[in-house]
């Protein structure tokens, strides 16, 4: 295995490995083989757990080493009921799988790429995620909804939920591209941003999402030649993936 990325947090370190196969084999100098691998597109996070906790999605376990204990948790507060309807449409399970103690968990290899991002839990400092693209937190964050109140959300591709990632703490996401290729922008409240397309990987809550025309007018839009676009202001952090292709209609 190769290391992509890591980030230490309070007790908790997160690693992202790609796997690697042998391609060939050759005899050193002094005699004995050596192998020559490469990375064969598949990746899997690493939690080692050194006084926090861990929670991963349903499904992501593969194996643990050392001291662990294991539980499932809901991620949204009230009955039964109100949890599914508040996960509804934003692609995440009511419920998540919390490993604490001393040693290391392992996730299932796939072909998605991960990032590690961390959050200082200040105000304004929550995240809203792409749906499905939660994947592990510390077991310090919380696993939330966020509700959009415009009918801009329902057209966004995400439905009126989307997951929110609350808390302070390190997470990891998935991502349709590598690290090295999402783009980071930081919005200081006098600018803004215009997003076309399903590149928006993650945004802080506390920016405004609009969902409108690039230009005004239907005829000027005609014109343009563009559809629905993304408009984003206030302060915070977007993320995006711009190299991503398997562009869809406008979605978040």
């Amino acid at each position: 295995m190769q290391l992509v990325q890591e980030q230490k947090g309070d007790g908790l370190t997160f690693r992202i490995h790609a796997l690697t196969h042998v391609i060939r084999y050759s005899a050193s100098a002094s005699g004995d083989l050596e192998e020559t691998r490469q990375m064969d597109g598949r990746f899997t996070v690493e939690a080692q757990l050194h006084g926090s906790g861990v929670l991963i999605e349903p499904g992501a376990f593969q194996y643990s080493h050392g001291n662990i204990q294991a539980k499932v948790e809901q991620q949204a507060k009230g009955g039964f009921l109100s949890r599914a309807i508040a996960t509804a449409g934003t692609g995440e399970s009511a419920f998540a799988t919390r490993f604490t103690g001393q040693g290391k968990v392992w996730t299932e290899p796939t072909r998605k790429h991960f990032i590690i991002a961390e959050s200082s839990g200040a105000k304004g400092d929550d995240m809203i995620l792409d749906d499905k693209a939660f994947y592990m937190a510390q077991d310090t964050m919380q696993l939330g909804t966020h509700t959009h109140n415009s009918i801009a959300g329902a057209l966004s591709g995400n439905g009126l939920r989307q997951p929110k990632l609350s808390g302070k703490g390190i997470f990891v996401v998935e991502s349709p591209v590598p690290v090295s290729e999402v783009e980071v922008i930081e919005l200081s409240g006098n600018d803004s941003l215009i997003v076309d397309g399903d590149l928006m990987l993650m945004y802080s809550a506390s920016l405004n999402v609009e969902l409108r025309p690039l230009v005004r007018g239907l005829r000027n839009a005609l014109r343009s030649g563009e559809g629905l676009v993304f408009m984003i202001s206030g302060q915070g952090t977007v993320f995006l993936t711009p190299t991503h292709s398997n562009l869809s209609a406008a979605s978040l």
